[in-house]
């Protein structure tokens, strides 16, 4: 089982450590290197060569060290493109043992706090390096934000439809920026944000950096080939998904099967236009979606049809602009 299903599995409550399982996991933590390193992964996901900044060792003397904190199962790693990323084991006897021993650790350490401060660091330029790749394209960003429903009013209308009950596990399919799990971050226990675009997964893990959301995680995942496990997120999310996509409805299916009995799917995207250019300058695979086709695919999927709402755009668009026309947007909320 790959390590990205087992971040949305429902752990089993696992037996008690083995005298050889305990053994290697206590050797694994009495080391230096290694404990700054678990102290440092308590805090925020990094790969290899953050820590080799961080900790100003050399990458295959890091490597060394995550390896054995690997095998101990005390730390997990997960491929996101060609990096490689640590955090510390989520579920299990090693996962309760780890965080035992964190507990007690004194973080205002000289050492520890050193470790801290360059991590901000590695933070801060994350951010700046996203920062810069959206800046080069802002014309594009801003150039449809023109055409369409002020985002204010689409994600009051988001949070409104979906109701304050406590999400469980959030799942935003195709999360570009973050801001979805930035949105609902205070009603969800654990929010998994998975985008096939490296460049919106940078801003992405800049945004919940700087927000200090540790209850969710991003993941580099094709979204119309999950390899998650079956019915384990309580809400999924798609917002401004589907126009990207050449088949919406194997993701609507994929999205359905991942959903557990009881959840909620919402889709929020645009309704039916002939901004055409949008196909050839940003990539849309879809000019909008009627009500009923989306519901149709739903249906499909085995999810039952709940609220649907279209929000106008009432915004005035000069007429020397590309089209008078402006988008609305649609949201489905379907159930399982």
């Amino acid at each position: 089982m790959s390590a990205l299903a087992n971040t949305i599995i429902t752990a089993q409550k696992d037996p008690s450590l083995t005298k050889t399982e305990l053994l290697n996991a206590l050797k694994a933590a009495a080391d230096d290197t290694r404990l700054r390193l678990l102290v440092l992964l308590s805090d925020s996901e990094h790969n290899v060569k953050d820590l080799t900044h961080i900790l100003d060792q050399s990458q295959p003397r890091l490597s060394r060290h995550l390896k054995l904190l690997s095998e101990a199962d005390l730390i997990e790693r997960f491929q996101e493109g060609s990096w490689v990323y640590y955090r510390l084991a989520r579920s299990g006897e090693t996962a309760r043992l780890v965080n035992d021993i964190l507990s007690r650790a004194n973080r205002d350490d000289a050492v520890f706090r050193k470790d801290q401060a360059q991590a901000e660091k590695v933070k801060t330029q994350r951010a700046s390096e996203a920062q810069d790749y959206f800046q080069t394209h802002a014309k594009d960003w801003d150039s449809i934000r023109s055409l369409y429903v002020k985002e204010e009013k689409v994600e009051l209308e988001m949070q409104q439809m979906l109701g304050d009950a406590t999400i469980e596990l959030l799942l935003d399919i195709g999360t570009g920026t973050g801001r979805i799990l930035e949105l609902f971050a205070n009603q969800y226990k654990k929010g998994i944000g998975v985008d096939i675009n490296h460049e919106m997964l940078r801003h992405a893990r800049a945004r919940l950096d700087r927000l200090n959301l540790k209850s969710c995680e991003l993941r580099h995942a094709d979204i119309t080939r999950f390899d998650f496990n079956n019915r384990q997120a309580s809400t999924i999310i798609m917002h401004q998904v589907l126009h990207f996509v050449t088949e919406p409805k194997k993701v609507i299916r994929e999205a359905a099967r991942l959903l557990q009995k009881g959840g909620n799917l919402m889709i929020v995207d645009f309704a039916p236009h002939t901004q055409d250019q949008l196909r050839t300058e940003f990539a849309h695979q879809r000019l909008g979606f009627e009500e009923h086709q989306l519901w149709s695919w739903i249906k499909i999927a085995g999810l039952k049809p709940l609220q649907f709402k279209t929000l106008t755009n009432h915004s005035s668009v000069k007429q020397n602009d590309r089209s008078a026309e402006t988008l609305n947007v649609s949201l489905w909320l379907a159930g399982k």
